[in-house]
């Protein structure tokens, strides 16, 4: 399927690593020009031709208006994807102000800052398309990342009044919602698995076994599989799709 996405100007946050980087190849491949916002530049991003990578700290409250403007005065789609998902083992009580207000900044507020930044941008063109990456967590809030749930559901919220708001000028706005991701984020030597593991006793890989157990599919979602969904949103195939919000966990979730 031709996406029509050729020659498009993208710009991606979080885009170094993990689910990121799999959004910027996706976009690559299908002849888009990236400009992709990472805190540090990963060899992976250097090498791609087409990306103009941007090192940029987006828990800074001027760092997303500081990547807009590195991305020009043209901008087609914003996938707003950079987030954090730490573990909170010790529950609620031990998750302190200053955790929440960390977790907030960079899962909602890095995204409504490079929103509010893009969207003269868009404007100004005529159109542009927004997605946003969530979390099932934003469906299906679990106390072991209750702060992360808590801002994925803000985001969830923000993309459909955003939906409404700019629909009528032509910019569409949707999201996804992963659930388990096979990134760093869930397997990596800090990620959630090890974290569990390490507050539990359990060992990681048993961890890792009973987060596979809750899906249907049995596995881990692809940051791959993740990124094709984005890159459909992003496109004019589906071009009357907006304010959704898209699931893709495996089977995770087994209510309507």
């Amino acid at each position: 399927m031709n996406l029509g996405l050729a020659g498009k100007r993208v710009l991606v946050t979080g885009a170094g690593r993990g689910i990121g980087m799999a959004i910027v190849q996706g976009f690559v491949a299908e002849g888009a020009s990236v400009v992709a916002g990472s805190r540090t530049i990963t060899p992976e991003l250097e090498k791609l031709d087409g990306v103009t990578a941007v090192a940029v700290d987006l828990s800074d409250p001027e760092g997303p208006a500081q990547l807009v403007a590195a991305a020009g005065d043209r901008i087609d789609v914003l996938v707003n994807n950079v987030g954090i998902a730490p573990p909170r083992p010790q529950g609620f009580l031990e998750v302190t102000d200053e955790m929440w207000a960390t977790t907030w900044n960079l899962n909602l507020m890095s995204a409504v800052r490079t929103t509010r930044a893009v969207l003269p941008v868009m404007l100004a063109a005529g159109g542009g398309a927004i997605v946003n990456t969530g979390s099932v967590n934003s469906h299906l809030p679990d106390p072991l990342v209750v702060d992360y749930s808590a801002a994925k559901a803000a985001l969830a919220s923000l993309a459909k009044s955003l939906s409404k708001e700019f629909g009528p000028r032509g910019i569409r706005v949707n999201s996804v919602a992963p659930g388990p991701v096979a990134t760093d984020l869930w397997l990596g030597d800090k990620g959630v698995a090890a974290t569990v593991s390490a507050a539990t006793g359990l060992a990681a890989a048993d961890v890792e076994a009973g987060a596979k157990a809750a899906m249907v599919t049995g596995r881990f979602t692809r940051p791959d599989e993740v990124a094709d969904l984005i890159l459909l949103l992003a496109s004019d195939r589906i071009g009357n799709v907006t304010g959704a919000d898209y699931t893709i966990d495996g089977g995770m979730t087994t209510t309507l």
